[in-house]
């Protein structure tokens, strides 16, 4: 049941389940998108509201205690089942079981403001609650919530690291494509009626460190755009396309009555063999730093780089 549905008497009820907690000697202010919060307690209960922040506990070691369901491969991402041990699953990422919180006693709630504004309020009465700006933004969950947590340490090693790969990835990548280095790349996604092409989004910022380009027609604000008509299929292109859709038989539908369009047939990247598809859940969904690592993998086998020396 949503927090704001509930009548007064039993909102004031959950408020009071929350037992104090032991204060710490000098409170933490911690500085997110919708204001400052004061941290007065361990974090050892943590609730994470989006994927992102998620994938990012479990990098900082942490085991949240509540979170919410996974887009696919439902109730976790299987690259996070074995680090995960029953946490309470909290409904949807944009709908989240705020009574469920109120059960969990957390220390810490994560949220993500356009997903978790409007509830922003009632989640910090019932527990000291961040907001990041932007669920794709995995450098900044990260660097938020090790923070949060007192894992800072952990938190710029963890992007030391990945930086460290970038800078491999850009130079292997450079010295093994030449003059082709570095391609447009269009991110698309096609769904059970239309089809996408992402300008922004996990993915997108993943390829933007990495120095891949963005087609000129593709640089535009706002994640993207939604296609309906195969007419539509030219503002696809890019030197490289990567595609990431879900294992279901509408969307393989669509697929394939899209791709077997004599317009997908006269893509650039269609003409020189340079479609593929790619893990929906790593490049699009999981949108933390692990899942970005995760990325940076696939790239790698990709462009044949092998013996990449690096991992996180």
């Amino acid at each position: 049941m949503a927090l704001h549905s509930l009548p007064p008497f039993r909102f004031a009820l959950l408020l009071v389940l929350l037992s104090p907690m032991a204060v710490l000697a000098t409170p933490r202010e911690i500085h997110h998108t919708l204001g400052t919060t004061t941290l007065e307690t361990p974090v050892q209960r943590l609730v994470t509201l989006y994927q992102g922040a998620t994938d990012t506990a479990v990098a900082l070691g942490i085991e949240p205690v509540g979170v919410v369901e996974s887009w696919s491969e439902k109730p976790l991402y299987r690259y996070l089942r074995d680090e995960l041990d029953d946490p309470r699953l909290l409904g949807l990422e944009t709908q989240p079981d705020l009574e469920g919180i109120a059960w969990l006693h957390p220390d810490l709630i994560v949220g993500a403001r356009h997903r978790h504004h409007d509830v922003y309020p009632l989640l910090s009465r019932l527990a000291p609650t961040l907001m990041q700006g932007d669920v794709f933004d995995f450098r900044g969950s990260l660097e938020l919530m090790a923070k949060a947590t007192g894992r800072a340490e952990r938190g710029r090693q963890i992007l030391s690291c990945w930086d460290a790969r970038v800078a491999d990835f850009r130079q292997r990548a450079a010295a093994r494509l030449g003059d082709a280095w570095p391609p447009t790349v269009a991110l698309l996604s096609f769904r059970g009626d239309h089809a996408r092409i992402y300008y922004d989004g996990f993915a997108r910022r993943v390829l933007d460190e990495l120095g891949f380009e963005v087609p000129i027609d593709h640089q535009k604000d706002g994640w993207g755009i939604k296609l309906t008509t195969h007419e539509s299929i030219p503002a696809m292109d890019g030197e490289t396309v990567f595609i990431f859709m879900e294992d279901d038989p509408a969307v393989e539908r669509t697929y394939r009555e899209w791709t077997g369009h004599p317009l997908w047939q006269r893509l650039a990247a269609v003409r020189s063999d340079q479609v593929y598809r790619v893990d929906p859940v790593t490049w699009n969904m999981g949108g933390g730093i692990l899942a970005a690592n995760r990325m940076l993998d696939d790239l790698y086998r990709h462009y044949g780089l092998a013996g990449a020396p690096l991992s996180c």
